[in-house]
């Protein structure tokens, strides 16, 4: 039996064990609630909450391969994701780190299956070398409210950070690298982005090369994976079984490279679909 028909075996007979003799044929199909917030290049929310970034692209075509599965957006926020999520209002949250803030939650998580770092990002002077990074907690610095950073201790209570640190929120990378741009020490001298971001920046943006020093050094280094609501229609090994065509057929790989991201050490060598077909 192929991985495919295993799992929509497995929903199927979840399905009658739920609902008895009663299940309508709708049941067949497994709506799956994913919930998102402003991550790019992994999510980016548009006007009118249109998600784009490698989350959309692998949410269609996981969808693609699944006709029985149906993936529904429920938007949160970086501050308001865990206490959704603890409230059951969505069932699966892509890319998310197991430390960040996760573990006092009940919750289940796939293998790492993305991984991508923070940099500190400063307005390059003649004066200025990366020894300005030595100690970020001296600096003006700028993030994003509700992210974990690795300065921080993953700390994300903004009035918490504010006694320890000169530190500025909002919700935008571009606002948080304008404001470097602008030249104002009082305000930002250090923003922290992803290295995907500020890759998709600098493609977007070349004449800005040469604007910025980057730490060598990262905050933070990350590996990513799949959480999963103990009450959700699928667990962790059924997302990795849903991950399956694309791992097949190259396409996940060819998206996390087209967003400037990277998969974890080992990872074409140890997704485990090849053992799964041998269930």
């Amino acid at each position: 039996m192929s991985p495919v028909q295993l799992f929509r075996n497995t929903i199927l007979v979840a399905a009658i064990l739920a609902g008895g003799p009663n299940l309508s044929v709708a049941s067949a199909e497994t709506e799956i609630r994913v919930g998102v917030y402003n991550f790019p290049p992994i999510a980016s929310i548009k006007e009118g909450n249109h998600v784009t970034g490698l989350l959309a692209d692998t949410l269609e075509r996981v969808g693609e391969a699944h006709q029985d599965i149906r993936f529904r957006i429920i938007h949160t926020s970086p501050q308001r994701r865990h206490l959704d999520f603890e409230a059951g209002l969505y069932d699966v949250i892509f890319f998310e780190s197991p430390e960040w803030g996760w573990r006092k939650y009940e919750f289940n998580a796939t293998m790492p299956i993305l991984t991508d770092e923070d940099v500190y990002l400063a307005l390059k002077k003649p004066d200025r070398d990366l020894s300005f990074f030595d100690d970020v907690s001296k600096r003006h610095i700028v993030a994003i409210s509700g992210y974990h950073y690795g300065f921080a201790d993953l700390e994300t209570n903004n009035a918490e950070l504010e006694k320890r640190f000169n530190i500025e929120f909002s919700d935008s990378h571009r606002r948080n690298i304008n404001l470097i741009k602008a030249d104002r020490p009082s305000v930002a001298e250090v923003a922290i982005v992803s290295r995907a971001y500020l890759q998709k920046y600098l493609e977007r943006h070349p004449e800005d090369w040469d604007t910025f020093l980057v730490s060598e050094v990262p905050d933070q280094s990350y590996r990513l994976s799949i959480i999963t609501h103990p009450d959700a229609p699928v667990d962790a090994k059924d997302m990795i079984r849903l991950f399956e065509p694309l791992m097949e057929s190259g396409q996940y790989r060819l998206l996390v490279e087209q967003w400037g991201l990277q998969l974890p050490p080992n990872f074409l060598t140890s997704f485990p679909y090849r053992s799964t077909q041998a269930d």
